[in-house]
């Protein structure tokens, strides 16, 4: 005899995320143990002013990676050689270069040589007494961080976003230009949202990457989750307790981050499903 739980047909039966639930136990359990142990809460109080300095840091940087990589995705697309060449050479040229060497690139050599090209520039149009000069010490080693973030993410989005304009139908632009529409138009109407769908989960997990990626802004001392880490761990000797509180963080805010991406795709797939069927 048929069991009397059987789903209905065309109703898939949902799994039950035990890795989710592992996930939220051990969190807990985290948790649990920072309020009840003494060295693990004053860890954790020394440590949380760092997130507020990492989420700023992936905030600002991922944002204009994804304007600049837009832009860069955009002259891919150009009708204009020139255009395209410069976007590939730059694209390429980035992507092979370590994150790590870049930030070090952009703070200590990219910013002296602005520096240096902004003070000459303001005493060859006589604008030296008009202007202040600028000095290395006055440009912060956060944003110096910042743009090396910036400047290496963008080549990856770049890319991404480029697969995604690719990807959307060839003939509705077409039908579109066949109308009359202006580039700017087609893209704000009718490419850029179906490309928008497509690359959503690499274009979230870029972000997760960027969050775990922004730990290397330490290296400049740039008082984020991982810098705080290392200076409190230097001073109590207390490395293991120290850098599972590191850690721990981190894991909060890249599981928080994916599980909401996820949520988004699902969305976003439903209300697909819902406008095919209507």
């Amino acid at each position: 005899m048929p069991s009397s739980a059987t789903h209905k047909p065309g109703k898939p039966v949902r799994e039950i995320p035990f890795w989710l639930l592992a996930i939220g136990l051990i969190g807990v359990m985290i948790l649990w143990g920072i309020s009840a142990d003494y060295n693990y809460a004053t860890i954790f109080k020394a440590l949380s002013s760092g997130v507020l300095t990492t989420v700023w840091v992936t905030l600002i940087a991922f944002v204009l990676a994804s304007a600049l990589g837009l832009v860069l995705a955009l002259m891919r697309q150009s009708r204009s050689r020139i255009l395209r060449e410069i976007a590939t050479f730059y694209i390429e040229i980035v992507r092979g270069i370590p994150i790590l060497v870049l930030l070090f690139y952009i703070a200590f050599v990219g910013t002296p040589w602005f520096v240096s090209a902004y003070n000459d520039t303001l005493f060859a149009l006589g604008l030296a007494d008009t202007l202040p000069a600028l000095s290395v010490r006055q440009l912060d080693f956060t944003w110096r961080a910042i743009i090396a973030l910036m400047l290496a993410y963008a080549a990856f989005l770049a890319e991404i976003f480029r697969a995604g304009l690719e990807a959307v139908d060839r003939g509705q632009i077409e039908a579109a230009q066949a109308l009359g529409l202006k580039r700017f138009a087609i893209f704000r109407l009718i490419s850029g949202p179906q490309a928008f769908r497509i690359i959503l989960p690499p274009y979230g997990n870029d972000f997760v990457s960027m969050i775990k990626d922004s730990a290397l802004v330490s290296a400049l001392g740039v008082q984020d989750i991982t810098q705080l880490g290392k200076v409190f761990s230097a001073s109590t000797f207390k490395f293991f307790e120290t850098y599972n509180i590191v850690a721990f963080l981190y894991l909060a805010m890249t599981i928080s981050l994916s599980l909401l991406i996820r949520m988004v795709e699902k969305r976003i797939k439903r209300t697909d499903i819902e406008r095919t069927n209507r």
